[in-house]
């Protein structure tokens, strides 16, 4: 529920952006080093108005990449508060192509879980660890751009 007033209506924007988290048969994950900032982060950007959530996926892995994938299924809602933008995360399997660096990326790498904890910060390296986990259900995640917030206690 909004907490505005008559006198000053809420009118909250979000960018919604997606990234692949692909898997290889060895337990690999798909990351790129990016090109502005030179952080390690699952591949992805922001949806397009027109296209389907999994083709964004799909089209912002191999824009990234030139990793071909096929989506399997979401694994990850994540909200950065402080800029208002709200990123699903799918798990996916590669399907061809080869790494290729693009303007995004300076680096393109399959990474294991520890290099993954290593390289990223916490707000991205949560993505691919949890796209790693068995579980149905997709986590529902808040952060600041830095940090996790309200993180539970058994993770």
């Amino acid at each position: 529920m909004s907490s505005s007033t008559p006198e000053q209506p809420s009118t909250p924007l979000h960018s919604v952006s997606v990234a692949g988290a692909v898997i290889r048969e060895d337990g690999r994950v798909l990351a790129i080093r990016r090109a502005d900032n030179g952080t390690w982060e699952p591949p992805g950007g922001v949806l397009e108005l027109t296209e389907s959530v999994e083709d964004g996926v799909r089209r912002e892995v191999y824009e990234e990449t030139g990793i071909k994938v096929s989506v399997e299924r979401l694994t990850g809602v994540y909200k950065n508060v402080s800029r208002g933008v709200v990123a699903l995360v799918f798990r996916c399997q590669p399907e061809g192509g080869h790494e290729q660096l693009s303007d995004e990326s300076t680096a393109v790498a399959w990474l294991t879980r520890k290099e993954v904890t290593d390289r990223m910060a916490e707000v991205y390296a949560v993505r691919l660890l949890d796209a790693l986990k068995d579980e149905a259900a997709p986590r529902v995640r808040t952060h600041d751009g830095r940090t996790l917030i309200n993180v539970p206690q058994a993770d």
